[in-house]
């Protein structure tokens, strides 16, 4: 007899590791959890329903399709993270007023400062969310070497490539990390 799971009850951490092993009804659990509040957030930077709708939406069908190789300590912090990137993403695609061009009135009534600004943990799930977005080869070299704290000529040797191509992975790595974290950084202003 196969007993039921009361995902009510569950951490986070549980709904996270079933839904890394596709259970869709932890991750319904999930989205009833977290929906509201992320359309919230969402809401005090955009102010257009439909717009938000589909943000939100684009969010956690992202998470859902990168379910199985994501590692994400917290999830609040890692869909907060997904939305203001894909937010970030709307202001750049706007044909309307540029997100450098809304008065800062605007933007600092626009939600809870102690609650918008990046912490530690948010950072790490920031990195972990933007090393899901990157090719593999890259992710596993930018692990190896700031995860596992291995040369590039260590990396080099173990992966059966060479250490210039380590050398240029990581390069190309730093670009859209900073890229990225720049881009998260002028979404905290708001």
């Amino acid at each position: 007899m196969v007993m039921k799971i009361s995902y009510q009850t569950c951490t986070d951490d549980e709904l996270l590791r079933c839904i890394s092993e596709s259970d869709s009804e932890a991750f319904n659990e999930i989205y009833q959890r977290y929906w509201k509040k992320l359309y919230n957030e969402t809401y005090k930077r955009l102010r257009n329903a439909q717009l938000v709708e589909e943000i939100v939406q684009d969010v956690f069908i992202d998470m859902w399709t990168k379910r199985t190789y994501y590692q994400v300590k917290s999830i609040y912090a890692y869909l907060l993270i997904s939305m203001r990137y894909k937010t970030f993403k709307e202001y750049r695609k706007s044909k309307g007023v540029s997100f450098f061009e809304i008065p800062l009135d605007d933007i600092y009534a626009s939600g809870d400062q102690a609650d918008s600004r990046l912490n530690v943990n948010e950072l790490q799930t920031c990195i972990e969310y933007w090393l899901s977005m990157q090719p593999e080869k890259r992710a596993v070299i930018f692990r190896m070497r700031y995860l596992d704290y291995l040369s590039t000529r260590e990396i080099s040797t173990i992966l059966g490539i060479s250490q210039k191509t380590v050398q240029n992975q990581l390069i190309t790595a730093f670009t859209s990390l900073r890229e990225f974290i720049t881009k998260l950084l002028i979404l905290a202003l708001f």
